[in-house]
């Protein structure tokens, strides 16, 4: 398919001389780089039925031919005259598409010799590029654009920015958008230049394979080879590029035979300039599912480590002279805790041994100097208290956070880890196998949350790794596209404009027409289901799951009815959408919407059966039809994604359940227990004898409930509702649009960075909102703060904020969190973590309700004062059993 790789010679040690043209630069993010009627400046692409042929030197890295050869296959797909691509020193005549590294492409150097090519600004730069317009940069050449890059990653960017310019998604292949057709393209004059990244390695994790990426790529993709192999990794291969990913944790489970045992895959990673690591559970390479042939229990450092140390310096050998980061430290086989010592002081001994003996390996087979060695050291689980107990890890070596499985980061590094040699990663999910509750089948993490999460560990100093757990790839593609713009400018999504990602995303995929719609549409997709994943309607934790909910009625029939909503809205834009672009929305946007919003129909109206069977027979069964209705809908969509789309192309990509044949039972996505088929016998709902509560099930009515109610005592709150705002010290609460279980926003300060404030200073210092009450009587109120369920910045200090009335002084809330305990499941489950205090009302009459940050990292959604009242219907979800707040003491 490709050339095979070659060796890259040492870089050319040239003075950077200015060049004699003056050209202007592009801003990043400023005007398209291509348009399709030209001035007389800038560079004909193609013009009337002529393609401007790609020069690059066949001397130069794999990947920069790679890139040449995919980039003349989109111009020809967009334009429909495909470029002649030439690989000589020196080509001759003509106006070329220059392409080229710094110190390994002659004719790039001979440009910057020449003093025709200015690369002051990207050389001895990682991962750079620059686009440039030059005149008469060759004898017999009028005039050239140049894409140069700082190292080979930087050429095959700056190629593929090119791509996206002309209008080639990143996602054209594997999610089947359209190019966007014109006969003729000009790049304007000038330079355009990006680079070094924000975040050194960024990438993605290929996990929990076994029900969709293994099966479509083994049984449809590659049936010839069976499995997850070379043709299918060169597929991911691209994508990275195109989306400027740089580092791949391949698949490893058993399902699936191990990245480095077709020797292929590892020489293909280097034509593609793709540097390979592992996960957390597979040190130095090595998938222990399928390449420990040993009994399990030979696995164990403290008992057999000379037989441990020839595995892994098996790997090393063969691997050594590639471009990796080398995951150190010991886990079990297959994410399983490490066996072998007893004691936590005897596991941190045992683990800096590890350490140690595995560095040997990579001074002996990699570079003598080990600190120049890229190498990761990931806390998951049962590792982190290990790391806290005092396990000592070498300097140089990154330290990756995790997440808590849930897309909360668990931990941040403090002033002392930021100052670390190797630096801080990440390692986050957006889709997960294991307790208390898998969420495979759809990607529902919205991007409000991922970009708070992300880039507060990128103000904390997480800069050096970024990866996220995709599983299969799709329907990742929103997720994934954000993070990985977030890890290369982390610049480009900010606090002021990350809620007009989705539009800007949509646009860049289907144009502008329906862009506003459709995200608007997916933005009701991710609320709802920030409020309940569909894989986790049933209600409980820890494997005690039944067919019920804690939703009230009203609440139910309003998240029915909004999923009605969306159904029509969806099913609307698809009859819209150009013939050539409905592959692309279907996987894009109408299955993950319909999914959800029939998964949420299946479940309830099957609630709704058990209520009334035994009590209204034609109720039941008509709730019994609707529920198997919606099934039934759910298993077409699902069975026209695998048979029919795309012609083909995805069979068995998408399982309705997946992980359904796991036993543990909280790890699994179970399929609902529904009305048997002689119940459900499709009578329409009666009418008008129905109870009211199912009345609008046929109507448009609007959703019940608002933002902000008063009733009964209880004052209902949405924390982006503030009255006032009082910022200090140059931080304050912002909105944090889109985040929160009503979709609207919750409030958190910037910058993150903002130091703790005394709680004898909180009047006068601490960044304050005011929220104005009207209370009837005097007495007592219990304050509920409604928390997105983050992590405090310091460990072990928990969330912590502070309320208080009118004058009074201020009341600590603290909200400690505990992964893996029951109040821990509840709240990723619920996205929702609650804490109470009490506070004196001392007069009837309007107060002022104010909120003090005490640490930044805390995020507010709702805030509830109760009289003695009940919470009003309207917030679509339960509030969790709520955790006291040291008995609400007032602070000094």
């Amino acid at each position: 398919m490709h050339s095979p790789s070659v060796p890259v010679r040492p870089a050319l040690r040239t003075a950077w001389c200015p060049i004699l043209l003056c050209v202007a630069v592009i801003p990043l993010h400023a005007q398209s780089l291509v348009v399709r009627d030209g001035g007389p400046n800038d560079f004909p692409l193609v013009v009337e039925g002529r393609a401007a042929p790609v020069w690059y030197d066949s001397a130069d890295a794999t990947v920069v031919g790679i890139a040449a050869r995919d980039f003349a296959e989109d111009v020809g797909r967009v334009s429909g005259a495909r470029p002649a691509v030439v690989s000589t020193g020196a080509p001759g005549e003509g106006t070329p598409v220059i392409v080229g590294t710094l110190g390994h492409s002659r004719l790039v150097d001979r440009l910057v010799s020449t003093h025709r090519l200015d690369v002051g600004r990207i050389a001895g730069k990682w991962e750079s590029f620059l686009i440039t317009t030059v005149k008469d940069p060759l004898p017999g050449v009028s005039r050239a654009l140049v894409v140069a890059g700082s190292d080979r990653r930087g050429t095959a960017y700056g190629v593929f920015e090119l791509s996206r310019q002309i209008g080639v998604s990143p996602w054209s292949w594997w999610a089947d958008v359209p190019v966007r057709r014109s006969e003729s393209l000009f790049v304007r004059a000038g330079t355009r230049v990006e680079g070094p990244p924000s975040v050194k390695y960024r990438g993605l994790f290929i996990n929990d394979e076994d029900w969709g990426l293994q099966p479509w790529a083994s049984m449809t993709y590659d049936p010839a080879l069976g499995d997850i192999g070379p043709k299918t990794y060169a597929r991911v291969f691209e994508l990275m590029l195109r989306l400027r990913a740089n580092i791949l944790w391949p698949a490893m489970h058993p399902i699936t035979k191990a990245f480095n045992l077709y020797p292929r895959d590892r020489v293909l990673a280097d034509d593609f300039a793709i540097v390979m690591a592992s996960s957390h559970a597979e040190p130095m390479l090595r998938d222990n599912t399928t390449e420990w042939t040993a009994p399990s229990r030979d696995y164990d450092y403290q008992r057999n480590p000379a037989g441990v140390l020839r595995y892994w310096e098996e790997r090393v050998r063969e691997n050594g002279r590639y471009e990796n980061v080398w995951t150190l430290g010991m886990r079990g086989i297959h994410d399983s805790p490490m066996v072998g010592a007893s004691t936590t002081a005897e596991k941190v001994a045992l683990m800096e041994r590890i350490f140690a003996d595995q560095r040997s390996l990579l001074r002996k087979y990699v570079n003598p100097d080990v600190s120049e060695v890229p190498q990761a050291f990931t806390p998951y689980k049962e590792v982190l208290p290990l790391y806290r107990a005092g396990l000592k890890v070498p300097d140089d070596v990154t330290i990756v956070w995790p997440d808590d499985n849930f897309g909360y980061i668990r931990e941040f590094p403090d002033s002392a880890e930021r100052a670390r040699s190797g630096g801080s990663g990440v390692y986050y999910h957006i889709s997960y196998l294991g307790s208390p509750e898998s969420y495979l089948w759809l990607n529902t993490t919205p991007p409000a949350l991922l970009w708070e999460e992300m880039s507060k560990a990128w103000d904390l100093g997480v800069r050096r790794e970024w990866i996220l757990n995709v599983g299969d790839i799709k329907p990742g593609e929103i997720g994934l596209s954000l993070f990985l713009e977030m890890a290369w400018d982390h610049d480009r999504w900010r606090l002021d404009n990350i809620d007009d990602f989705l539009a800007d995303w949509v646009e860049r995929q289907f144009g502008a027409e329906h862009a506003h719609e459709i995200a608007s549409l997916l933005h009701d997709y991710y609320r709802l289901s920030f409020q309940r994943k569909p894989e986790h309607l049933h209600w409980g934790t820890q494997g005690n799951f039944s067919e019920t909910t804690s939703l009230d009625e009203n609440e139910i029939w309003a998240r029915v009815q909004a999923c009605k909503d969306l159904l029509a809205r969806v099913d609307s834009l698809a009859e819209r959408m150009p013939a050539a672009q409905r592959d692309a929305f279907f996987e894009l946007v109408a299955y993950p919407v319909r999914g959800m919003a029939l998964a949420n129909q299946r479940y309830f109206y099957t609630v709704e059966y058990l209520k009334e069977n035994g009590h209204n027979t034609p109720l039941a069964r008509s709730f019994a039809a609707r529920a198997r209705n919606a099934a039934a809908r759910l298993d077409r969509e699902t069975a026209f994604y695998n048979d029919t789309l795309a012609g083909g192309k995805w069979r068995r990509i998408m399982p309705t359940y997946p992980a359904d044949d796991v036993l543990e039972a909280a790890m699994r996505h179970r399929p609902p227990t529904l009305p048997s088929a002689n119940l459900a016998a499709d009578h329409p709902l009666p009418d008008p004898t129905a109870p009211a509560a199912y009345a609008f099930l046929d109507t448009a009515a609007a959703v019940p409930g608002g933002r902000f109610t008063t009733v009964d005592g209880v004052a209902a709150m949405e924390a982006e509702d503030f009255t006032a705002r009082v910022d200090r010290g140059g931080a304050g609460w912002r909105v944090v649009p889109g985040l929160g279980r009503t979709g609207a926003g919750s409030v958190a300060v910037y910058p993150v960075t903002t130091a703790s404030v005394d709680s004898a200073r909180l009047r006068t210092d601490a960044p304050r909102l005011d929220y104005r009450v009207d209370i009837p009587t005097a007495g007592s109120a219990r304050v509920r703060v409604t928390l997105v369920p983050t992590f405090s910045i310091v460990p072990g200090r928990g969330l912590r904020l502070a309320v208080g009335l009118d004058d009074a002084a201020p009341h600590l809330v603290v909200l400690h969190r505990e992964t893996d305990s029951k109040a821990w499941a509840e709240q990723v489950l619920d996205n929702a973590a609650t804490a109470d205090v009490d506070l004196p009302v001392p007069d009837a009459g309007s107060h002022v309700l104010h909120l003090y940050m005490v640490d930044p990292g805390v995020v507010v959604d709702r805030i509830v004062l109760d009289l003695g009242g009940s919470e009003q219907p309207g917030y679509l979800g339960p509030l969790e059993t709520p955790v006291r707040a040291g008995a609400g003491h007032a602070l000094p």
